[in-house]
């Protein structure tokens, strides 16, 4: 991986922490999370101030800058990555390892009493710098709010603001009229005394108003905030990026859009204050919302609680629904042609590397209807590259596909009518025996989740272990969460829920009609990395019982890509778990092959026959 010099540029950041134009006391620390004022995953070029000082490019992590050191926690997906990113002025830590300090226990332990800490409101969450700011304080250290961004600052060539066009999204992918959406908005904000919604995810605004943008790179989003009240409906947003079919739409739609600025939502926060003081009803702001616009609304009227929207997005409709399934079924065409080429091209000799297979793929992408794009980018690893959890091939990293080494290959589209996200890890030589084992335990982890029965609410983070157990068995186990939420033609890690070790705050429980990933993994740095992942959609379960009336769930995949058998131990799996993998394969055959036949992909067929035979019986 490339790795960036970075002294420079942080003496320049250094030098402002004292200068009394930006800031109005001298800082003894700045913090630089990997954020923009949406408090988003994944960002615009312009938000990537981490990655400026830094270096680091992944999606996820915080750095802190002091006079004399400079420091970034990640998590255990970034790692690798981070480690091959960052030069010698950075020190690294990794969230969650019992010898990973905190950050604010970091800046407690090494910064005097009295430091001042510096960081941009508008980048961390209220919940995020409550959290800082009072562990901080119980020490006599103070966490300071800098509006000028100190990383803007100093960053000459920052990218202008996107300025892509926002269209609509018609009601046949949608599946519901926007003024249904506020409607049901409107009715929980009732029940809970709340007179205005604040709204500054957005996923969430992109979905509430049945529009699509592309202001972030594989994210179908655009920048603007709303807000809505019990009468009305507000869009803050660069009026010149709405595409003239927008005003149209909204009448089709049933909604009246108040336009106004984006820029202008803190005005607009601070007189729906003014105009309901004296009433007890609440403005309803998310506390993952930034601390800069909450601390707009006095404490007494703050509700803080998740957004309503969140759990509305989560839960798909029919149409929805649907709509993954048979983005589903022509993703899955796509992958199988792809490997099916990549195989025969490997047997000729034929050099494929990451990153030109990474490109092959997108072409049997575009091949699909209603294919828009890639959900993220391609991660195309081979032998110890796959090692890295999140990684991206680069033009310095890039690695030959081999027959000799594993086969990661972690990839997803946007379709109008869903989104996919699927991992599949093959071997085109000979694998290891220790391959072959860390690769059955993984299955039989992803069989677990999959055949999953659990009580309606139940929360992702008790079906997590399931699907460690056969790695825990031997001593092994993966640093990242084992399902994520995906949104519908959205952004592919989509919350409220989530299945993993990680408590996630405002967890519904599962409900019917949501979608997952389930994808166990193990890890071998420097050598090999092992991930399956499929996509699975909440469904009921019929069960002799229900205990307490609480209803019973169980998972149905829709992912239909074959599980490559040669990397399997069948003495390792059990009847049952021989019996899933054949019925699966059963389906995938069903499922793809006549489309590959009436498509003419005579080689996709013919490799998909071969990748679907039945599995004999265990050994034992």
């Amino acid at each position: 991986m490339e790795i960036r010099k970075t002294g420079i540029l942080l003496k320049k950041l250094r030098d402002l922490l004292k200068n009394v134009t930006y800031v109005k006391e001298s800082l003894h620390a700045y913090i630089v999370p990997h954020n923009d004022g949406h408090l988003n995953e994944y960002i615009s070029a312009r938000d990537e101030r981490l990655a400026f000082i830094s270096g680091f490019t992944g999606s996820f992590g915080t750095a802190i800058i002091t006079e004399n050191n400079a420091l970034l926690w990640t998590d255990g997906r970034y790692t690798l990555q981070a480690r091959g990113q960052m030069d010698e002025n950075w020190n690294l830590f990794t969230e969650g390892l019992a010898d990973s300090p905190s950050q604010s226990g970091w800046l407690v332990k090494n910064l005097p009493v009295g430091a001042r800490v510096g960081c941009d409101p508008h980048l961390l969450s209220y919940t995020m710098w409550t959290t800082i700011a009072i562990q901080l304080n119980d020490a006599g250290l103070h966490l300071v709010p800098v509006d000028d961004n100190l990383i803007d600052v100093i960053w000459q060539d920052q990218p202008a603001p996107s300025s892509s066009v926002v269209n609509p999204l018609p009601v046949k992918y949608t599946g519901k009229f926007s003024k249904l959406k506020v409607e049901e908005v409107r009715s929980t904000m009732a029940e809970k005394k709340a007179e205005v919604l604040i709204v500054t995810a957005l996923d969430e605004i992109t979905w509430l108003f049945n529009l699509r943008g592309s202001d972030i790179e594989y994210n179908p989003v655009f920048f603007a905030y709303a807000a809505v009240t019990l009468s009305y409906v507000h869009l803050f947003i660069d009026e010149s990026k709405l595409s003239p079919a927008v005003k149209g739409h909204f009448k089709e739609e049933g909604l009246n859009v108040t336009i106004h600025p984006y820029d202008q939502i803190n005005k607009f926060i601070s007189d729906q204050v003014s105009r309901i003081e004296a009433s007890s009803n609440k403005v309803w702001v998310s506390h993952s919302s930034p601390f800069s616009q909450i601390m707009i609304v006095p404490e007494k009227m703050r509700l803080l609680d998740v957004s309503p929207i969140a759990l509305l997005k989560a839960i798909k409709n029919e149409t929805e629904a649907q709509g993954f399934i048979n983005c589903h079924i022509r993703d899955a065409v796509a992958l199988i042609c792809y490997l099916a080429w990549l195989e025969k091209e490997l047997a000729k000799g034929s050099i494929v590397t990451e990153l030109s297979g990474a490109a092959k793929l997108l072409e049997f992408r575009k091949e699909q209807d209603e294919f828009v794009g890639p959900s993220f980018e391609t991660i195309s690893s081979a032998g110890p590259n796959a090692a890295i959890i999140h990684y991206s091939p680069t033009v310095e990293s890039d690695r030959r596909i081999t027959t000799d080494e594993i086969y990661l290959c972690d990839s997803g589209g946007q379709y109008k009518d869903g989104t996919t996200d699927v991992t599949r890890t093959l071997h085109f030589g000979t694998p290891s025996q220790f391959e072959k084992e860390c690769f059955t335990r993984v299955y039989k982890g992803q069989i677990a989740i999959a055949t999953s029965v659990f009580p309606r609410k139940i929360k992702g983070m008790l079906l997590d272990p399931r699907a460690r157990k056969a790695l825990w068995d031997i001593g092994l186990d993966y640093n990242h969460g084992t399902g994520h939420g995906v949104g519908s033609y959205l952004c592919v890690h989509e919350g409220p829920m989530g299945i993993s070790w990680r408590v996630y705050p405002d967890d519904p429980g599962l409900q019917e009609g949501m979608f997952l990933s389930n994808e166990p993994g193990y890890y071998e740095n420097g050598k090999f990395g092992i991930r399956l992942e499929d996509i699975i959609r909440v469904v009921p379960a019929q069960t002799p019982h229900n205990f307490s009336d609480k209803g019973f769930l169980k998972f149905e995949t829709i992912t239909f890509v074959p599980i490559q058998t040669k990397m399997l131990l069948p003495e390792l799996l059990t009847e049952e778990e021989i019996a899933y993998l054949n019925n699966y394969h059963n389906m995938c055959g069903e499922k793809i092959a006549p489309i590959l036949i009436r498509m003419g992909k005579t080689e996709a067929f013919e490799w998909l026959s071969r990748e679907t035979q039945p599995l004999g019986q265990c050994q034992t």
